[in-house]
């Protein structure tokens, strides 16, 4: 079906472009949102009778959204599922879910302002993108844990998933390694300290002969 955009579409084209689409993709959004026209002779004299009101409408809200913007980007949220040892969900995080904890803030977020190209499964950090118009888009943080706790951990950049015996030999193996290293250091600064020494005896050794 070839469609009258009325607003920017993502990889699709720019308001007044007409373009070609899958029947079913127009029929049950493009349409319905008020996003599109179907391109036959009444609609597109009506869209240019109409073009300068539309743009400025667009205009309008393009302005409106680079403000609420401002407000969300770089913001971080946590969503608490239910989840098994390894961290996989008992479900799943949707758009619906991200649009829900990004309105908590006074800013109206719709599902399909959420651009996820798959829910979200297991727990951790996500950065997801937001596009409050079509032309402004912002990237928010979603922090999937089981509890306010682990969210917290994975805030400080802890991986929490896979088993808890797996994670427990990750932490020792990493307390390990950073024990020999602050070893290292030791015998470094010895090692630089009895250098040190031996100048300092040195020129008294000579003196003494």
């Amino acid at each position: 079906m070839d469609v009258i955009l009325l607003e920017r579409v993502e990889k699709l084209g720019a308001l007044g472009d007409t373009v070609k689409v899958k029947d079913g993709y127009a029929r049950n959004y493009l349409l319905p949102t008020g996003r599109a026209l179907r391109a036959n002779a009444a609609n597109r004299e009506k869209f240019e009778a109409d073009r300068a009101a539309i743009e400025a409408k667009n205009a309008e809200r393009r302005e409106a959204a680079s403000t609420d913007s401002e407000k969300l980007d770089g913001q971080s949220y946590i969503v608490i599922r239910q989840a098994g040892e390894s961290g996989q969900l008992y479900g799943s995080v949707s758009t619906r879910d991200i649009a829900a904890a990004a309105s908590e803030n006074g800013i109206a977020v719709d599902r399909n302002q959420v651009l996820l190209e798959a829910p979200i499964k297991t727990i951790g950090l996500y950065t997801v993108r937001v596009a409050l118009h079509p032309e402004v888009s912002v990237e928010v943080t979603v922090n999937v844990a089981r509890t306010e706790d682990e969210a917290e951990a994975q805030a400080r950049g802890e991986d929490l998933t896979g088993s808890q015996s797996d994670r427990e030999e990750a932490r020792m193996a990493a307390e390990e390694l950073f024990a020999e290293e602050e070893a290292d250091g030791e015998d470094d600064n010895a090692e630089a300290e009895a250098a040190g020494d031996t100048e300092e005896e040195g020129p008294q050794e000579a003196t003494e002969k």
